[in-house]
């Protein structure tokens, strides 16, 4: 059957489903997108990053192994959308001996995988970043950028609809092909995925400079404090901050513990946050897999999955899309 004729449904208007919906529809199938619209969607809660050298560790090697030839065709996927990417990179913070120790074991496994982060003093951060507290050390991974995440959403719905994409609550019609694309739900969306890719609860917050407070950081930064992961990912006025991470179900509560302790967090790393309004709180659901890796499968014939993709799904948008093409020219036919 050729492209033209086959009818392409796809279960999820995340980044994933969407970015899938708008390469199948420019290659001339006719893409159906059914899309409930969460609020708590881990694409529209993300923070944005896309940083597949400093969420890197030992054992996760074909993570970012995929997250690299991802991140490298980011640049296009952004120009075609017409979505800007961060200007500057990610610094990586060490606030205690501990951290210290951690971002040292990073560097240590980046180098022997030919990836490259650069040692920075408290000091140098502090001239990059005049904002931090009082940091030991850092990386500076300038590969490591950002992407508004409900900008992104928006240019590719748009982009969806300009190749004739049709957006619906429920499928019209029986499709040749069903691409599974809903995030943490697509758990309940076939059997073979009932058992791999399950909820991962994160909370996250936007907050906006008011008069007088200092500005956000121009770079992403992590950190670690007291074991808890922090990042400050810049905003037009403000910036995100996230994330907590649990296994809760589909719990959509935001707890006072989590918020405060990303506040807590941040006001360690960046301590001019005091100043800031707290403009939302949200939560939302990573679809977290065993091997922290995604599937992007046939599940059966006619059935496509490309879900499981944890922190990293706006990272993975583009060499995602770009499989599920493949796999619907490869084997779209075998229903």
């Amino acid at each position: 059957m050729s492209a033209l004729a086959m009818r392409v449904t796809v279960l999820g208007g995340g980044v994933i489903g969407l970015s899938a919906a708008w390469y199948a529809a420019r290659a001339g199938y006719a893409v159906e997108v059914v899309d409930r619209g969460s609020p708590h969607g881990g694409s529209w809660v993300a923070g944005g990053m896309l940083a597949p050298v400093t969420e890197a560790w030992p054992g996760d090697e074909d993570v970012l192994a995929l997250g690299v030839e991802s991140l490298e065709l980011w640049p296009g996927f952004a120009r075609e959308l017409g979505v800007p990417l961060s200007p500057v990179g990610t610094l990586a913070v060490a606030v205690d001996r501990a951290d210290v120790e951690v971002l040292d074991q990073l560097r240590a496994y980046l180098t022997g995988m030919g990836q490259s982060a650069t040692r920075l003093t408290g000091r140098e951060l502090r001239t990059l970043e005049p904002g931090l507290g009082n940091v030991r050390s850092g990386l500076s991974v300038p590969g490591d950028v950002a992407v508004d995440n409900r900008v992104l959403l928006r240019a590719l719905r748009e982009a969806c609809t300009a190749n004739g994409v049709v957006f619906a609550p429920e499928p019209a019609a029986d499709p040749d092909v069903t691409i599974i694309a809903a995030g943490a739900w697509s758990r309940d969306l076939h059997p073979a995925l009932r058992d791999v890719i399950r909820p991962v609860k994160g909370e996250i917050l936007r907050l906006a400079a008011r008069p007088g407070a200092l500005p956000p950081p121009r770079h992403t930064i992590r950190a670690h404090v007291s074991g808890r992961p922090v990042y400050l990912v810049p905003r037009e006025g403000g910036f995100v901050l996230g994330a907590t991470q649990y296994e809760a179900g589909f719990d959509d509560h935001v707890t006072v513990g989590g918020v405060r302790d990303l506040l807590h967090d941040a006001e360690v790393v960046w301590p001019g946050i005091a100043e800031y309004a707290l403009v939302e709180t949200a939560a939302g659901f990573r679809a977290g897999s065993p091997d922290n890796a995604p599937v992007i499968a046939w599940l059966e014939p006619g059935v496509l999955a490309a879900t499981g993709h944890h922190r990293n799904g706006l990272l993975l948008a583009p060499v995602t899309a770009r499989r599920v093409l493949t796999l619907l020219r490869e084997g779209g036919n075998r229903r």
